[in-house]
């Protein structure tokens, strides 16, 4: 290939529309880009609606002369799930954190993988990597498998197994480990303050297993890593030392480096954006992530191309960088595409369905509510928290937990109260008075541990001396703002999988099997 098409090669971009935009057309055909991202909020309807864009992309790209794209989207599990509508709602990775599983997270990723590559999406962006050992981390939390290194390892390994068993790529992220940073690298630097050892003890481990299993793509986070780059230290993504002394040289990695998304704050925005660009290609990074803003797509572009012609840029690793991507593109054309029925279909339903059971802990029942016994003239209440997106890196705003329905099917007067995530004195005092006619209170709580308001809630709903059951639907870490709750239960999803199997577990019908993948600060742990 000449330098311009090589350089785009190096990028993946993004758009808005549910079909082809003008602007992605004129880019295939202008810019050569190796491959499209696909988002929830800008691209996605419904599965036959998805097959069909990836289908006019993938012809396109074959007007235009381009090799086929690689085409990329979030879909983890659980909290992120770039195509949501008409899928398989698998619970994610803590829940299956919860079941200890490998072959349930192979299983998963099969799921995941499948469903993809009928959709036309050849790469996911997934599994997370991260040790979640932080309880105030804002940006990795139930997307970790838990915070045991080894069991993170075993985990993620199986579901890129999974993954890449159906002709989907794989993505381990977000390299070097972001499972215990206190920041958030869509709003700022975070750092991973600890010296080479830890890391290379709790950090590192799931990436070593992600590597032997044969993952295709690794994706950088935008964090600094002071052991290696010193106190001044960099976003791994613009650090050689990282991406080309550690994960190449070290840990053996020869598949292809992904950078976390560029329009993330932890990266220099607007004019300064083209640097950073040149920066994380000349670290080690083949392909840049960038979404759908023009500007910036230009901006990086020109920079990589103006890098090469005064050789900022060496045109010998550029060069090495894209056969690395175009044989990520023949491995990814050895497999046929499977028909648009296995999305959602009854098989994928079932392996949702077990992890969900697998996964519900029990964690107290010092009053022995459970399983729950209510005279049929009794009266239960139902209060979820209403979803909210918490990090840009979620889709939880799109669903609404079922959990009253799933709780009819065992008791016919069940009554459900949303709430909101951060409620206000008076919405808390309202909604009390109204529970306080309950013969029971199913009282759950979406990261009630970082919302003073939801948790000061929970304690005043205690105090209504109502039986009451509490239920972490996201973090396991909500009981410490209310340890005397005596009934607690994590199902570390609001999928309906999860509320289906909770129902089951709290009136006897299924055992509570999961195990806390997480400690507990002060109270429990693994």
């Amino acid at each position: 290939m000449d330098i311009p098409r090589s350089i785009g090669q190096k990028i993946l971009l993004a758009f808005e529309g549910k079909e082809p935009s003008p602007e992605i057309i004129a880019a295939l055909k202008n810019d050569s880009p190796g491959g499209i991202t696909l988002f929830r909020s800008l691209n996605i309807d419904e599965p036959t609606q998805v097959r069909q864009l990836t289908d006019s992309l993938q012809r396109l790209a074959l007007d235009f002369n381009l090799p086929p794209l690689l085409i990329g989207t979030d879909q983890e599990g659980g909290q992120l799930m770039a195509i949501g509508e008409g899928t398989t709602p698998l619970p994610g990775n803590m829940a299956l954190g919860a079941t200890g599983s490998p072959e349930l997270a192979r299983k998963a990723g099969a799921v995941l993988g499948k469903e993809l590559a009928a959709m036309g999406v050849n790469v996911n962006y997934a599994p997370s990597c991260d040790v979640n050992i932080n309880p105030h981390n804002p940006v990795i939390g139930i997307r970790s498998f838990g915070e045991n290194p080894n069991n993170v390892a075993r985990l993620a390994g199986a579901m890129i197994e999974g993954i890449q068993s159906t002709g989907v790529a794989a993505t381990a992220k977000h390299f070097p480990g972001h499972g215990d940073t206190g920041g958030d690298s869509h709003h700022g630097l975070p750092s991973v303050p600890y010296e080479l050892e830890r890391l290379q003890q709790v950090e590192f481990p799931p990436f070593r297993a992600a590597i032997a299993t044969g993952v295709k793509l690794m994706m950088t986070a935008h964090l600094a890593l002071p052991a290696l780059d010193g106190p001044n230290a960099p976003p791994a993504t613009l650090s050689r030392n990282i991406l080309h002394g550690l994960l190449r040289k070290e840990l053996g990695f020869n598949g292809v480096i992904v950078t976390d998304a560029m329009d993330m704050k932890a990266i220099p925005q607007g004019d300064a954006l083209g640097e950073g660009a040149v920066r994380a290609a000349a670290a080690g990074a083949d392909l840049l992530l960038l979404t759908s803003n023009p500007d910036d797509q230009r901006r990086v572009h020109e920079s990589l191309l103006q890098a090469v012609q005064d050789g900022q840029l060496d045109r010998e690793a550029v060069a090495t960088s894209v056969d690395r991507i175009l044989s990520l593109k023949r491995w990814l054309a050895k497999y046929t595409q499977p028909d648009l029925s296995v999305v959602g279909c009854a098989t994928h339903q079932v392996v949702a369905a077990e992890i969900a059971e697998r996964s519900v802990t029990l964690v107290r029942n010092e009053a022995g509510l459970l399983p729950l016994q209510i005279k049929p003239e009794g009266r239960l209440a139902v209060v979820v928290p209403k979803p909210i997106d918490l990090t840009p890196a979620d889709t939880s705003s799109y669903v609404t937990p079922g959990l009253a329905a799933a709780l009819r099917d065992y008791h016919p007067n069940v009554d459900q109260f949303m709430i909101s995530y951060a409620p206000d004195e008076q919405e808390s005092i309202d909604l009390l008075e109204l529970l306080r006619d309950y013969d029971i209170l199913i009282l759950g709580t979406l990261n009630a541990h970082a919302s003073p308001g939801q948790a000061e809630f929970v304690r005043q709903a205690l105090k209504l001396d109502i039986p009451s059951v509490i239920v972490a639907l996201r973090l396991p870490y909500d009981l410490t703002a209310f340890p005397e709750a005596q009934t607690y239960i994590c199902t570390y999803s609001i999928l309906e999988p999860s509320m289906l199997a909770l129902a089951k577990a709290l009136f006897g019908q299924i055992a509570f099997e999961g195990r806390l993948p997480v400690s507990i600060p002060g109270l429990y742990t693994v």
